[in-house]
């Protein structure tokens, strides 16, 4: 029990630090994608093929694989936009906010009833939302990136609920990624229109004495083997002897621990106000009221769901 919570919190602290990767990369946002879904891809694409795990999926759930996969591509673009414009800090703030909209989302998607209790943690979460752009306006377009983020995350969610529990998280997160990736790879070219001092190709120290962590390639590689492919296996490793409250907790922190490595490493607390902390006090509230409410067996794949999305 004990190694599978440690493998848990491990696994939820390399999704932490997401944020910190996505702004110590150069690239600009689309690109990071672009990079970080073609990896990923090919990553998943050698384990199945070395493990001998390739399973066949109908062309209906196909189809519902490709679009979770354009919307997770999106998703991406809108986090790393959000770090870009803003921080990390402030991105992950955001993102925390998924749970809140899928619970609300949820109900539309599969013809459920609305719970009156989660609508309202749904506004309590964009009250803080909103204090937080009030106390933060020169982070508005950081904001506005980290909600649509957080929004397409709770779209993709409810989808993959769909066909979670007919295959294997790998399989998935290989349709998924090399899916996104084609897509991105059909809107970079409006990068480079909208933008043209885009650059393509990731940096890398140089032997004229740069520093050794300006190295995006090192980065792209850690945030997709250890941020996805590794957080993944862990999880679902630990998953197996942990219970639902507990994993439920543990998956909430991921935003905690984000922030807590970008005070750490980028000093973001320096640039952060009072009104700002209230605006995440109710965000978190709202986060913590939900999975109380939550307080039972867990469905299928809620981990295979969440590996690779972050």
């Amino acid at each position: 029990m004990k190694k599978a919570l440690i493998q848990m919190h491990l696994a939820v602290l390399l999704w932490g630090f997401t944020g910190v990767l996505g702004r110590a990369i150069s690239l600009d946002a689309p690109v990071l994608v672009w990079y970080r879904m073609l990896f990923t891809a090919l990553l998943m694409a050698g384990i199945l093929t070395y493990r001998k795990q390739w399973v066949k999926v109908p062309r209906r759930d196909v189809i519902s694989l490709l679009i979770v996969g354009c919307l997770m591509g999106l998703h991406w673009v809108a986090f790393y936009g959000a770090i870009k414009f803003a921080n990390a800090t402030v991105a992950l703030v955001c993102l925390s906010t998924a749970s809140v909209f899928t619970s609300l989302l949820d109900p539309f998607v599969n013809k459920g009833k609305y719970d009156p209790k989660e609508v309202l943690l749904g506004l309590l979460a964009l009250a803080g939302v909103y204090l937080i752009y009030q106390f933060q306006q020169f982070y508005g377009l950081g904001i506005l990136f980290g909600v649509i983020a957080a929004i397409l995350s709770s779209v993709f969610t409810v989808l993959n609920k769909r066909v979670a529990h007919k295959y294997p998280a790998r399989t998935m997160v290989f349709y998924e990624m090399t899916t996104g990736w084609l897509f991105i790879t059909l809107l970079l070219p409006l990068q480079f229109i909208f933008f043209p001092a885009t650059h393509f190709y990731p940096l890398s120290p140089s032997l004229l004495g740069a520093e050794w962590f300006h190295n995006d390639w090192l980065w792209l590689i850690i945030l997709s083997l250890c941020c996805t492919v590794w957080s993944q296996s862990l999880a679902l490793t630990a998953l197996k002897k942990l219970s639902s409250f507990t994993v439920t907790l543990s998956v909430n922190l991921e935003p905690v621990y984000g922030m807590v490595l970008a005070f750490i490493l980028y000093k973001e607390n320096k640039d952060l106000d009072k009104g700002f902390y209230i605006g995440v006090g109710l965000i978190l509230l709202s986060v913590l009221l939900q999975m109380f409410r939550m307080l039972r067996p867990l469905s299928p794949g809620f981990i295979e769901e969440k590996g690779g999305i972050d």
